[in-house]
């Protein structure tokens, strides 16, 4: 162990990469815009077009599928910084800026989609049981092509020691194969207990991938991580690598985090492969954050969690499923991995048709969000739950950056009577984005909505329960950046019994949270509305 954490000083992060690569990508913008600033001055014809061009612009976005955020924010760069608000917009704010690798994603996911096929006696079962909770999984198969199943068991992972054991537990077991997706990967001591299981098992014959974003993962690995995998007999990918040149597609990362064990069991949930997940490694002499406003945390509850991790306590959950459900997680898996670098045309070898029998828990639904086939997947199903809550809808979320729709669905469900209640961290991972959440507490407060804050440390967590029937456990936050521009997955409940435990789970971190309600439902200094305004004119950027 002593040689593992000497090694895991000595690995080198990709940090030094990505400044050189955004770096060079302000250099390119940069001199773009000093190009044309420099031909508008010498031709006034230039000036002119380019002006026209904004106001064109601005129109197209005004008819445009998108956020009234959305537009609000490229409607005023571009009219107000005509040169720089069209490069920018053509670079990352229009739809066709992703067009060849939609059309990658589109070749892959029509293979695959013929692997997924729905059982119309789960939906016609559940049609009758409950109409309102068909028609929630009816939306997820019929436009993004998600089955739903019932032989499948659901173990709900309240906290990540209880997760990352059940996942060695189970890595070790593999006979076929492991594919593991995750947003971020860190050398250290969790990640090297997986890559001992990882390394014995593709000894033993195992088929082994391992595909990681290589922006999550810049300040933990670096490009030799690749070789040292695969020196171990595991293959291993890195998704969209981080290039220096001006590229729409940079900005939208895999955010996902699956493991499949030989089609058999599947994990997903909001933990990633690094230590901070697990609540390892020693903080900082920084200063600890509690949710008071920015004071130094007092209790002793807080002094015992900044021992162990600079935000506190961390906490995350996640999902472990046994049964036909894994398959869609498979699917998951392989297309990403393909997309990246088409390498498999038998998809039908990763499905494993001997499941168990008589597994049925309820109803599973595993699904997927992607940033290119203008859907907002991640989005409809939150502000389903939302619509068919009847009694309460209790949500965990780290980001809390809400568009006009989303805050709407809060809101009204709030003021018909529904117990609504969001759980956000206590003490930040990012400063500026704690703000911008706390920015949104005032109107949800007004209008019912309770808002909680984690007290023990940071909330990672990505859950939302409803009336004790129908939850949803992923990857999927309450932000721009999950619901818009990155990869996810999740994995939607109905009356399983990991629905209880996660009501249990509730209920278990509402007394470790303090309620802020009341201090939002007053009115705010002058000076926080303004910088607050501001924070919300830029949330589709963060």
């Amino acid at each position: 162990m002593n040689d593992r954490r000497k090694e895991s000083r000595d690995v080198k992060n990709s940090i030094g990469r990505a400044f050189f690569a955004a770096l060079a990508l302000v250099l390119q913008i940069g001199w773009i815009v000093s190009l044309l600033d420099r031909a508008g001055t010498s031709f006034p014809y230039v000036q002119f077009a380019t002006e026209l061009l904004a106001l064109v612009v601005a129109v197209a976005i005004i008819n445009q599928r998108r956020s009234a955020a959305s537009k609000n924010l490229w409607i005023l760069l571009v009219l107000t910084l005509p040169v720089l608000g069209l490069i920018l917009y053509l670079l990352v704010g229009q739809p066709w800026a992703t067009h060849t690798m939609r059309k990658r994603y589109e070749s892959i996911d029509r293979s695959l989609i013929l692997n997924l096929q729905q059982d119309p006696d789960v939906l016609h079962a559940l049609e009758v049981e409950d109409a309102g909770a068909a028609a929630q999984m009816r939306y997820l198969q019929a436009w993004c092509k998600f089955p739903a199943y019932r032989n499948t068991q659901v173990e709900f992972h309240a906290d990540t020691d209880q997760a990352f054991g059940a996942l060695k537990a189970e890595l070790k077991k593999a006979r076929k194969f492991i594919f593991m997706e995750y947003h971020a990967i860190e050398c250290s001591s969790c990640f090297f207990e997986i890559e001992e299981i990882l390394a014995e098992r593709a000894r033993a014959g195992v088929e082994v991938r391992l595909f990681y974003d290589d922006v999550g993962s810049v300040a933990f690995i670096d490009r030799g991580f690749v070789r040292r995998m695969e020196a171990q007999g595991v293959q291993c990918r890195a998704f969209n690598p981080i290039l220096p040149i001006a590229s729409a597609f940079m900005n939208n990362r895999d955010h996902r985090k699956i493991t499949v064990i030989d089609g058999r069991v599947g994990f997903t949930g909001g933990y990633n492969l690094a230590d901070e997940y697990f609540n390892r490694g020693v903080a900082p002499k920084s200063s600890i954050w509690s949710s008071t406003f920015g004071r130094k945390a007092e209790s002793e509850t807080q002094r015992v969690s900044a021992l162990t991790h600079p935000y506190g306590y961390w906490k995350d959950t996640g999902v472990l499923l046994r049964g036909d459900a894994v398959r869609s997680l498979t699917m998951l898996f392989l297309e990403m991995w393909n997309a990246e670098k088409r390498m498999d045309n038998d998809f039908q070898r990763y499905i494993c048709k001997e499941q168990d029998k008589n597994l049925s828990d309820g109803y599973v639904q595993p699904y997927a969000d992607s940033p290119l086939d203008n859907e907002r997947v991640g989005e409809n199903v939150y502000m389903n739950l939302l619509k068919n809550a009847r009694r309460y809808c209790w949500i965990t979320t780290p980001y809390l950056i809400l568009d006009d729709e989303m805050t709407e669905e809060l809101t009204l469900a709030a003021k018909r009577g529904v117990d609504v209640r969001i759980i956000t961290p206590g003490i930040p991972d990012k400063k500026l984005v704690y703000r911008l959440t706390r920015s949104y507490y005032a109107q949800l407060a007004r209008c019912g909505v309770r808002i909680y804050e984690f007290t023990p440390g940071f909330m990672h967590a990505k859950q939302m329960l409803s009336d004790d029937s129908t939850a949803v456990v992923g990857t999927i936050n309450l932000d721009y950046r999950s619901l818009y521009l990155h990869f996810e997955d999740a994995v939607l409940l109905y009356r399983c019994s990991a629905v209880r435990d996660v009501r249990a789970d509730f209920e278990a971190t509402f007394p470790r949270c303090r309620e802020v309600t009341a201090d939002y439902g007053r009115g705010r200094p002058l000076h926080t509305r303004l910088v607050q305004s501001l924070l919300r004119l830029l949330a589709p950027l963060l």
